[in-house]
């Protein structure tokens, strides 16, 4: 199901498990499709428009958009922020991730990279599950440890710094290089997706 912001939204009932993923990244929202369906959890896009708030907490600013896009929308909703932490650029660009790829790619990161020998990285990923603004909103992280590549390598799929990414235990690959599938193996947002999918099978 799909629901996009026109000025206000028509709020329902919804019965059984289904959730929004408040998200305008087609590419996170099949992320997340997938795995949540390991759960038979379904989950609906809502392209509603939250203000990002400035913060170097993953967590919160997961939190403030989950709030955000319930009070809109009336729906129980998660939301995620994620972040890419290279340790040689002191944790750089962390959780500003979204607006340094806007500003300079993958080939920046990579040209602050040249000759630099320690390429370990990590993507962290918080997900914050909000279903009504009077109640605050349940958080759950996710983390993969990897490396920056020396070069982009592009497979069929991936977004973001996907590219120049590859977890430790994926092989080789880059997250560009994986299927949908073997992405969600490995990544920070699937485990953040999967403890949250636990615990809401659990409560709701």
């Amino acid at each position: 199901m799909w629901l996009k912001e026109k000025g206000t939204l028509m709020s329902f009932r919804l019965e059984g498990r289904f959730i929004f993923f408040a998200t305008n990244n087609i590419n996170k929202f099949n992320e997340a499709r997938k795995v949540l369906a390991e759960y038979k959890i379904a989950v609906g896009m809502l392209r509603v428009k939250t203000f990002e708030i400035q913060s170097e907490s993953l967590e919160e600013i997961a939190k403030a958009s989950a709030i955000e896009a319930s009070k809109k929308s009336n729906l129980p909703v998660i939301a995620e922020d994620a972040g890419l932490f290279i340790e040689a650029l002191n944790g750089f660009p962390g959780p500003y991730a979204a607006y340094v790829y806007k500003a300079i790619g993958n080939k920046g990161i990579l040209k602050l990279m040249e000759n630099v020998e320690n390429r370990k990285a990590k993507f962290q990923s918080a997900i914050a599950y909000c279903a009504s603004e009077r109640k605050s909103p349940f958080c759950f992280k996710g983390e993969v440890i990897g490396v920056i590549t020396k070069e982009e390598r592009r497979g069929n799929g991936g977004f973001g710094f996907d590219p120049i990414f590859a977890p430790l235990d994926g092989g080789g690959k880059t997250f560009a290089e994986m299927t949908v599938e073997e992405k969600n193996r490995y990544s920070h947002r699937a485990e953040a997706l999967r403890k949250f999918a636990e615990w809401y099978k659990r409560k709701c």
